[in-house]
């Protein structure tokens, strides 16, 4: 079956892919599902891309995604099944509706609770990232590996800022400050999923974020994991993907990057 998935859901990114191209920097019905929370009307498009091809050929897999008729709901369809597909139909949303080139497709699937293969696919720049538990990561059909940076001082560091960041903005600040008083440098883009594809390859050597989604992060949590980098809580737990942060790096700077994370 795992070949079937991947083909699959390999197809159903490029799909959603196109979707996006031919909507992009074309004028959008935006609503508004919190105050700085948008979907557009290719969030929705995008969605219903992916979900249709899957359900050809998965008709009794369920479905865990962001957008439900633009109410902001996250149904989960067919609970009893083993199989689940995990999709983040447009992630980067308001980078989308303003035009700011940096948003993605993202689609993992699970099998019996744990990810089994990922994708994230970016239309603009045409880079498909996948893995395949056990199996490595690839960009592109080219393997990918995390970077080999030991120092914080020579890291580039990617975050994000949550939705409710207005009600946290105190501690988040606080940690910024931390964390750019160490790195070399710190980048926030505004795609939790092409931050995480970015450290499976190397272009970042770590990432933070707090209140993510499981949609978020499912895909990029495998990528990274492929790639040989580390993923944990701030506290240094195991993540999951309804975990209430996340750090992930290339493993060789983890522990120090923790210290100005909690600290």
């Amino acid at each position: 079956m795992m070949e079937q998935v991947v083909r699959v859901g390999r197809q159903a990114a490029l799909a959603a892919g196109a979707v996006q191209r031919l909507s992009y920097l074309k004028p959008h019905h935006i609503i508004l599902k919190g105050d700085i929370d948008p979907v557009t009307e290719a969030d929705l498009r995008c969605q219903e891309t992916i979900i249709n091809l899957i359900r050809q050929a998965f008709p009794d897999h369920g479905f865990l995604a962001e957008e439900s008729l633009g109410e902001g709901t996250a149904p989960q369809t067919l609970p009893a099944s083993p199989y689940r597909w995990i999709i983040d139909p447009l992630d980067g949303t308001v980078n989308f509706a303003h035009g700011f080139p940096m948003f993605c497709v993202s689609i993992a699937f699970e099998a019996e609770g744990r990810i089994a293969y990922g994708v994230i696919y970016d239309p603009l720049r045409d880079e498909l990232f996948e893995a395949r538990a056990g199996a490595g990561a690839r960009l592109n059909g080219e393997p990918i590996r995390v970077s080999g940076a030991h120092r914080l001082d020579r890291a580039l560091v990617a975050t994000g800022f949550p939705y409710d960041i207005r009600e946290r903005l105190p501690q988040t600040l606080a940690r910024m400050q931390r964390i750019l008083g160490v790195v070399q440098g710190l980048r926030r883009a505004g795609s939790a999923a092409l931050d995480m594809g970015y450290v499976a390859s190397g272009r970042f050597d770590a990432f933070y974020e707090e209140n993510l989604k499981p949609w978020d992060t499912a895909a990029g949590l495998l990528l990274i994991e492929e790639a040989g980098g580390r993923i944990t809580t701030f506290q240094g737990g195991p993540y999951d993907i309804y975990s209430p942060n996340l750090a992930a790096s290339n493993g060789l700077l983890h522990e120090q990057f923790l210290d100005y994370l909690r600290n």
